[in-house]
């Protein structure tokens, strides 16, 4: 059996009798499911499981919750969602061209794909292709709810089998696809049928087309393709080959010209000076090239210098609806070349990782109104002039920013919020959500004092079977992070763990660190900060940028990386843009991890200890 192709359309069709649904660029996959196997197969029918064992893993693992409904057979696609709405196609093509079982198993664990079911086609071994898509669907949803499966997309919920979302409303779906830079949007007919392999008009593919400027360089007359491309620094890099949206009448005049004004250098080829831009529509860029180019337009009001990469990424990344970015030339961060334009553009790409930690909680930001370095100050009261949509909080009279959205925190973006600073518990609760220690030494040049600190902290929770997690500071230290179960400790519970930790790495290590909170009394010892975690006190965000000259951010590592090799001056803002393609998000699993998080009996051996 082979998916059900769709057909591609530049409209969306609006009446009663269509649904909505997602886009996401990935693997089309069939997922089929019995007691005693599992098996991804692609459109070509072959068997994707040794790709990705993690979805293998987590059937198998919840087999028995879907026990009275195997066998299965589900229409779907793997992805690797870097939101919500936006699955990172060259991920996944990445994943499944990889061979070494060693290089496949620790991709599985940094850049887990997900399975977005759309369609259900077998039931309990039944065939149910000929009931209608609505149908398909409620048993789908049913299935789903019965065995405690997600019930959306989440890009948090990597390495899981997801049940895509629909509407009924093209409108607002649309929207926040164009919004988080989504591949596009299906539109189903709510009675149609499925049927094997073939292409329909009842499921139609609206693209979500980005529109990129390019120079022409190159034609082929062997293949009728023409190359185009960008500057990087002073030097042409192609990006795309494309010949299709171009009419017979383009082709003729494109192809005539390169023929009797360019540099013939080959029997088919011909080249030209960089003279000609045009817009080239695409999907998305997978780091080389444009994905599915298509002509879309001459730009002859262009001069090629206008054909930049830097351009490029913010055509590929366009700023939401509402979103009014103002002077994006305005340096923001001199020492590494960045303008507000590419700090927008970080925030952009920093938004799934950085919002979930923004999310309900009051927001102290630090802004630098004429970059960094420069003047700066703390606001927490939200400005007259902030936009409809920015949603606030009240606490001790003060109204607060809650940034719980991609516009929000753009918004601050152009106001030039470089620092955002929280509180350890979202706004539903007074109670921690999160344990931090901030290990503070004198001075960067003691950064090997923070990295002891933090191995040995590593050494204690360990020994209480506790999970914790890592960051920089983003300035000369380094913060640990324990999540802790919402709702399930005071200020003052945790308060006993952290001053325990501090005062035991003190005694057990009085020449490296202390807790004197007075500067002038370390002796240039390491301050372990307890005082620090409390109620109306906060930290910096991860992966927030801080307010220095080497722009450096507030970076999540893994723990086999704390060594003295290991310094914060690696953890520069375009730095970390890169880091994440390779690492995935090392706090995905942070707030699953803090609602298993054994911290009860730890507190209760460390309550005995004081009586």
């Amino acid at each position: 059996m082979k998916p059900m192709l769709l057909t591609s359309s530049e409209t969306i069709p609006s009446n009663e009798g269509w649904l909505y649904e997602t886009k996401y660029d990935g693997y089309r996959c069939l997922l089929k499911w019995d007691l005693n196997s599992v098996t991804l197969q692609s459109r070509n029918e072959k068997e994707l499981n040794d790709y990705f064992p993690e979805l293998i893993h987590f059937c198998q693992i919840n087999t028995e919750k879907l026990k009275a409904f195997l066998p299965l057979l589900l229409d779907g696609e793997i992805v690797y969602l870097v939101n919500d709405y936006k699955s990172d196609f060259s991920t996944v093509q990445s994943r499944g061209k990889m061979r070494s079982q060693k290089t496949i198993l620790q991709a599985s664990k940094n850049l887990p794909c997900s399975f977005i079911a759309f369609d259900l086609l077998q039931l309990k071994g039944v065939e149910i292709t000929q009931h209608s898509l609505m149908d398909r669907k409620k048993e789908l949803a049913d299935l789903f709810q019965s065995a405690g499966l997600p019930l959306s997309p989440s890009f948090k919920d990597k390495g899981t089998i997801q049940l895509i979302t629909f509407s009924d409303e093209s409108d607002l779906l649309w929207a926040r696809i164009q919004e988080w830079n989504g591949e596009g949007i299906i539109a189903k007919k709510k009675n149609s049928l499925w049927d094997s392999g073939k292409r329909t008009n009842g499921w139609l593919k609206v693209k979500n087309w980005r529109y990129v400027t390019v120079i022409l360089t190159l034609f082929d007359q062997e293949n009728g393709y023409f190359n185009g491309a960008v500057y990087v620094d002073e030097k042409l890099e192609e990006i795309t080959t494309f010949r299709h949206g171009l009419s017979d009448e383009e082709m003729q005049t494109l192809s005539t010209f390169f023929q009797t004004k360019g540099t013939r250098i080959s029997a088919t080829i011909w080249t030209i000076p960089p003279s000609i831009c045009v817009d080239v529509a695409c999907i998305d860029f997978d780091g080389k090239k444009l994905r599915e180019p298509r002509f879309a337009a001459f730009r002859f009001d262009l001069k090629p210098e206008h054909a930049t990469w830097d351009h490029m990424l913010r055509q590929l990344h366009p700023i939401p609806r509402h979103v009014e970015i103002t002077h994006p030339d305005k340096p923001v961060f001199p020492a590494l070349d960045l303008v507000k334009d590419d700090y927008i553009y970080y925030l952009q790409e920093i938004a799934p990782y950085l919002l979930p930690f923004l999310e309900q909680r009051n927001l102290t930001a630090i802004r630098f109104p004429h970059g960094v370095p420069g003047e700066s100050f703390y606001q927490k009261n939200v400005p007259e002039y902030a936009p409809d949509f920015v949603r606030t909080s009240f606490d001790d009279e003060i109204e607060y920013i809650v940034c719980n959205d991609l516009k929000t925190l753009l918004w601050l973006g152009n106001q030039l919020v470089i620092e955002f600073h929280i509180p350890f518990q979202t706004n539903d609760t007074q109670c921690p959500t999160e344990i931090v220690f901030d290990l503070d030494p004198p001075s960067v040049e003691e950064f090997s004092l923070a990295v002891e600190a933090a191995l040995q902290m590593k050494a204690i929770f360990d020994n209480f079977n506790l999970t914790s997690y890592i960051k920089t500071s983003g300035g000369k230290g380094l913060q640990v992070y324990i999540p802790l179960p919402r709702n399930a400790f005071t200020f003052d519970e945790t308060r006993i763990f952290t001053e325990f930790v501090c005062k035991f790495l003190v005694e057990q290590n009085p020449k490296w660190f202390t807790i004197e909170r007075m500067k002038k009394n370390r002796n240039n010892k390491l301050y372990l900060d307890y005082v620090q975690h409390a109620h109306g006190k906060t930290i910096i965000s991860p992966y927030s940028p801080r307010g220095n000259n080497h722009g450096l951010v507030a970076t999540p590592l893994s723990w086999h990386e704390i060594s003295q090799q290991l310094h914060p001056k690696l953890f520069t803002i375009p730095a970390v843009l890169e880091r994440i393609k390779e690492t995935g998000d090392l706090l995905k699993d942070f707030y699953k991890v803090g609602e298993q998080q054994p911290f009860a009996p730890v507190l209760t051996t460390l309550k005995n200890l004081r009586k």
